[in-house]
């Protein structure tokens, strides 16, 4: 965790309600940093459907086996997410620290360990001592209280400058239902479902199956369009919780995604991720520029979607962008090794507005100084036509600093 925030910072944070059937607690347990909170304990009410999304990683840590797993049960007691530690890459102890851990959290809630939920961030191929969690965890449970949103994401926090959290209410029949949540995220980011870590909670009584639904649709333009450094993590873990709680308010019951009454909180969720991915990019590691890519004219969704990754992604884009360059050449060479249909003397590109490029060739009009002066604003939107079809999409990164790679050059020391 760095000693200095972001200067992307949001500098508005939203107050986090309470909300309905969840209980929260922070503490220090040891795994890996001293002084400050490394474990978190969400205790949820009985009825909790549950719903995930998990890294495509071929490497996955242990943790999100251990939910993969438990998810098709649909139902959940408790969360338990350490900070220091991934548990990935390590074999046999990790299977068992899962485990135990699961074992240790059910005891202290009084649930069955299948019910126990689990996610890890730190570092990979260091066992983790679950056995630090004993004693700790049954204290978490008897003074879980509502509330301490802040506190449960600051638990989380690995080489993050800042705690990420997002909150919105709506109407779901005659109530007024709540989603919080909570993500955690700075490096190793190239999501291929969600981000690092992050909770979604909500008091709406939505059944598994279209909780699972709703979950999965709301990445594809939020956290699945995100990347920091290209690379995707072996713990990346999105876990949604719905308590039923409001039903007590009359809010009805939601057995279907495509239930009619689901239009307003289905855009309440998503705008909830987008809130929480956005706060990811603007935590990127050592960044300095939040950075819009939208590619337009492209023959799909999809191959806007491959074109404005290949730019997110190049540390040459990246770089430039950190110098405050506009270096347009750089943008059609990674437009150009998508992969993807393009054709050089359609594209155009523009800096925060300005068009640089035209017609596969720069711009008539450019003008060093005006560009110069937008590349100091701190969000930089690149915008490239294709000009081929109608396909459009959108994805967020941030420029490429030597504070980067200071980070990452001293993570295990």
């Amino acid at each position: 965790m760095s000693s200095s925030v972001s200067p992307l910072a949001p500098t508005n944070v939203p107050d986090m309600p309470e909300l309905a059937g969840v209980r929260l607690a922070t503490a220090e347990a040891g795994i890996r940093y001293k002084n400050r909170t490394d474990v978190l304990l969400a205790v949820l009410d009985k009825g909790t459907a549950v719903a995930g999304v998990f890294t495509k990683s071929k490497c996955p840590s242990a943790p999100v086996e251990w939910c993969r797993a438990k998810l098709s049960r649909g139902t959940a007691r408790a969360l338990v997410v350490n900070s220091g530690n991934a548990n990935a890459f390590t074999g046999k102890n990790g299977k068992q620290s899962t485990a135990l851990t699961a074992q240790i959290a059910a005891k202290a809630v009084g649930c069955n360990p299948n019910e126990v939920f689990l996610a890890s961030t730190g570092v990979i191929g260091e066992p983790l001592d679950a056995t630090k969690f004993d004693g700790v965890l049954g204290r978490l449970s008897e003074i879980a209280a509502p509330g301490d949103w802040m506190g449960a994401a600051k638990a989380i926090m690995t080489t993050d400058t800042f705690p990420k959290v997002a909150t919105a209410k709506v109407k779901l029949g005659k109530a007024t239902v709540t989603i919080n949540g909570m993500a955690k995220g700075a490096g190793m980011i190239a999501p291929d479902m969600a981000t690092m870590l992050s909770f979604v909670f909500t008091d709406a009584p939505i059944a598994p199956a279209a909780l699972q639904s709703l979950l999965k649709s709301g990445v594809e333009d939020t956290f699945n369009a995100v990347t920091i450094d290209g690379d995707t993590s072996t713990s990346d873990t999105l876990l949604a919780f719905a308590t039923g709680a409001a039903v007590a308010n009359g809010a009805p019951k939601i057995s279907r995604a495509s239930d009619p009454r689901l239009k307003a909180f289905t855009k309440a969720l998503h705008g909830v991720l987008a809130d929480l991915s956005e706060q990811v990019a603007r935590d990127g590691e050592g960044a300095r520029k939040l950075v819009e890519i939208i590619v337009e004219g492209a023959t799909t969704k999809a191959s806007a979607r491959r074109i404005a990754m290949s730019v997110a992604n190049s540390p040459l884009v990246k770089t430039a962008i950190a110098g405050e360059d506009a270096n347009w050449g750089r943008v059609v060479m990674a437009v150009g090794k998508a992969g993807e249909p393009a054709n050089r003397d359609k594209l155009s590109i523009a800096f925060n507005g300005i068009r640089v490029a035209k017609s596969g060739a720069r711009d008539p009009s450019y003008n060093e100084a005006e560009v110069s002066e937008a590349m100091k604003n701190p969000k930089i939107q690149i915008k490239i036509g294709l000009g081929l079809g109608k396909g459009r999409d959108r994805v967020l990164t941030c420029d490429l600093t030597k504070e980067y790679v200071a980070i990452n050059g001293d993570y295990r020391s």
